[in-house]
């Protein structure tokens, strides 16, 4: 019985916690934008939030952006998953142009303002479809 509750459990935690067609769009194979930031204080939860708050709110305003993922590293399993930064950015594309345009929005312009003296390093890798 235990096993059943603890598998409904974590079913119900899964749906509650995944990402719906109201938050995340379609995902577009044509230019990935995958962005890695570490911050200045990774412990600081004040710093963690105000991060999260201005990107997403950014991301809730972006005209470009198509997917839409923040996440953070997960407890590594395996000695070639790099888990040093504190939070990830994956963000997709219909175009190149596109992603440019992105780059120039006011809001991704507010986010780097609001936010650059929370990190220390940022790294980004941008893909296009094959």
């Amino acid at each position: 019985m235990k096993t059943i509750t603890t598998l409904v459990f974590l079913a119900f935690t899964t749906m509650a916690l995944s990402q719906t067609k109201e938050n995340m769009k379609e995902f577009d194979p044509n230019f990935n934008h995958t962005v890695f930031f570490w911050l200045k204080n990774p412990d600081s939860q004040a710093d963690r939030d105000a991060f999260v708050k201005s990107l997403s709110k950014f991301l809730d305003n972006s005209g470009y952006a198509k997917t839409k993922f923040i996440g953070t590293p997960p407890k590594a399993s395996r000695d070639v998953v790099d888990g040093s930064f504190t939070f990830s950015l994956m963000v997709s594309f219909e175009s190149a142009e596109a992603q440019q345009a992105y780059q120039d929005e006011a809001p991704h312009k507010l986010f780097i303002e609001e936010s650059e003296h929370l990190w220390e390093k940022v790294t980004v890798y941008d893909s296009v479809g094959i």
